[in-house]
């Protein structure tokens, strides 16, 4: 049986998520223009792709966090949010790392702390609910090929 959905809190956690992404990118300066200035790994997508592909992927995440949300309040469940939080901040904070200080090597080291968070954190959410956790995947497999990005621009310039 499916519950009602609470439209108000839906729209919070998705709101939220999509904040922090564009509150990421808004202080990590002109992030296009220094894109397009790398010298870049081949399999690297046009720069206007990050633009369509990240409210995408927040809007999945938030999606699938309001569905754990929704679930009956556990340990499981607490750690399973506590970690949605963290990886988000994380992810915040790598494209300031990477593109406003211009650090590729420390951000390396962060998407790779990025990349075992969002794996536990899908875990985690699949193990409560299949579907939050199938939401993940493609966030997941871009933060994955993000690193692949990192690691080639950081080896190139």
């Amino acid at each position: 049986m499916m519950k009602k959905i609470n439209w108000f809190q839906l729209f919070a956690i998705v709101f939220i998520t999509e904040l922090v992404g564009v509150l990421g990118s808004l202080l990590s300066g002109n992030t296009g223009q220094i894109y397009t200035s790398f010298t870049k790994p081949p399999l690297s997508p046009p720069g206007w792709l990050f633009g369509v592909i990240w409210p995408v992927l927040y809007l999945l995440m938030g999606i699938a966090a309001y569905i754990i949300y929704q679930t009956p309040q556990t340990t499981e469940r607490k750690k399973a949010i506590t970690l949605y939080w963290v990886q988000l901040f994380v992810n915040f904070l790598w494209p300031i790392i990477f593109f406003r200080f211009e650090w590729y090597w420390i951000s390396v080291v962060v998407i790779l702390l990025l990349d075992v968070l969002v794996l536990i954190t899908t875990i985690w959410f699949y193990k409560i609910n299949k579907v939050a956790g199938y939401l993940m995947i493609p966030y997941l497999l871009w933060i994955f090929f993000a690193t692949y990005l990192n690691i080639g621009i950081a080896l190139l310039n």
